[in-house]
């Protein structure tokens, strides 16, 4: 394959892989959005115990990620290094998402015991499942613009399917007409997981079995996993972006897990719903603008747009207060229109920087390169939800109940004003990036080269010569 003129895939590849991040969003938005309410209000456990295991489950899921892409980077099947474990992981995703979303009665010390046994499970398999599947996407395709594509259809389904699950406990309980008691919510998310379970693995197993993965590429001699962690150090590139987005992703994971007390005692509002699927809803309908945008202007371009777009509206929210909601949904809708540019165009800008470890190690390492992303990922939600609840809670929040002024004050700058400071400063990092379209064609040439038995220049560093 040409490095200066890769092929472009089909449109109908592009959507079996994309699918399945519509359904394995289920583990986003009702996880970190609903169920810390569901569990502190209406199942009972303690909002700051709450905080300390969901903060906890993450840390010790984020130790299996690179664990887990080593692995799948290193498996040999007949059917390829990835789609074993999409298709297998997905039932113990659906397993364990029955666990969390039906918890059973019991007393304060059981229903605590189980949540935690039940989210560290579903963390555990959903860690089996994502850092194949994302790992999977690199390789699907060369092209430096049809990833972005790629990528942008996949995310798009990841917002879409956000959306669908920000909109299934309203359209559960309007559906099965619910009562808003401990009953009702309890019906709810049973009803959720038996639509969730044979969606997620359906549109994992589609995926396995439509798309074929490229010819094996274990390396004879593989880089250790300690060795390779110690050769990512070298990655620039990727080290930039890795931190850029991890600062980010801080920020944003704070106004997802607050969301729903903010707008309950700081607007005074019960229309958190409608917020959360106009974000959604807005995120969507830009992407495809922000595919084009980067086309023309480069993804580093599109992507530092997007954050300053994100960023620049919802900095207005620090300043809201009771009624003010219609101001509220202005500035959501304008933070929307950046959203999902953040999502898409990073794991882009990530492909790209795989292919300069190639070109450094020779050897194609997607999993252990996913497996320290998704720990970045589940760091910043660890850090979200984690530091967010708790902070709340030793703020004096007392759950139905009217909030003291010091909470209010503690919500306003845990859900608008650190994640606004949090994107400025990926904004500054983020423009030390130097991977452009033209030197991603370098470095694909000299992937080639390097192939071919010929020694190749470091296109980032021209005076390295590469044997």
């Amino acid at each position: 394959m040409s490095a200066t003129k890769t092929a472009t895939i089909p449109i109908s590849r592009k959507f079996a892989y994309a699918l399945p991040a519509f359904a394995l969003a289920v583990v986003g938005i009702p996880v970190y959005v609903y169920i810390p309410k569901f569990y502190s209000d209406v199942v009972g456990i303690n909002i700051t115990v709450l905080g300390f295991l969901m903060f906890s489950a993450r840390i010790f899921d984020a130790a299996t990620d690179p664990a887990i892409g080593y692995l799948s980077d290193q498996t040999q099947t007949r059917f390829g290094r990835r789609i074993p474990y999409i298709a297998v992981g997905s039932i113990l995703v659906a397993a364990a998402m029955f666990l969390l979303f039906i918890p059973p009665e019991g007393t304060a010390l059981f229903k605590t015991v189980w949540f935690g046994v039940s989210i560290y499970l579903l963390f555990l398999f959903w860690t089996a499942v994502i850092v194949p599947y994302e790992s999977l996407g690199p390789e699907i395709t060369f092209d430096y613009h049809d990833r972005t594509s790629l990528f942008g259809m996949r995310d798009g389904f990841l917002i879409a399917g956000t959306l669908a699950a920000a909109a299934s406990p309203a359209a559960v309980q309007s559906l099965f007409g619910l009562p808003s008691d401990a009953a009702g919510e309890r019906a709810k998310f049973f009803w959720i997981a038996v639509a969730y379970a044979p969606l997620l693995v359906g549109t994992c197993w589609w995926c396995a079995l439509t798309i074929r993965e490229k010819p094996n590429r274990v390396a004879k001699q593989a880089l250790g996993i300690g060795k390779g962690l110690r050769q990512v150090a070298h990655n620039r590139p990727f080290i930039i972006l890795l931190i850029a987005y991890t600062v980010s992703a801080i920020g944003n994971n704070l106004p997802a897990t607050l969301i729903l007390f903010y707008v309950e005692y700081v607007l005074q509002s019960q229309s958190a719903d409608f917020f959360l699927m106009l974000y959604f809803v807005t995120g969507i309908i830009f992407l495809p603008a922000w595919i084009f945008v980067s086309r023309r202007t480069g993804k580093k371009a599109a992507w530092l747009s997007s954050m300053a777009v994100n960023t620049g509206a919802f900095t207005g929210v620090f300043f809201l207060g009771p009624g003010d909601e219609t101001i509220y949904g202005i500035l959501v809708f304008l933070s929307g229109i950046g959203f999902g540019a953040t999502l898409a165009i990073p794991s882009a800008i990530q492909a790209d920087v795989i292919d300069y470890d190639e070109l450094l190690t020779g050897q194609r390492r997607e999993g252990q390169y996913i497996g320290l992303w998704s720990i970045a990922k589940k760091f910043a939600a660890a850090i979200g939800i984690g530091a967010g609840l708790s902070i709340l809670g030793m703020a004096g929040y007392t759950p139905k109940a009217e909030q003291p002024d010091q909470v209010l004050m503690t919500l306003r700058v845990l859900y608008a004003l650190v994640p606004s400071v949090c994107n400025i400063a990926a904004i500054a990092i983020a423009f030390a990036y130097p991977i452009s379209r033209w030197m991603h064609i370098d470095i694909r040439q000299a992937i080639e080269r390097r192939k071919a038995g010929r020694p190749a220049a470091n296109p980032l560093k021209p005076a390295q010569t590469l044997g």
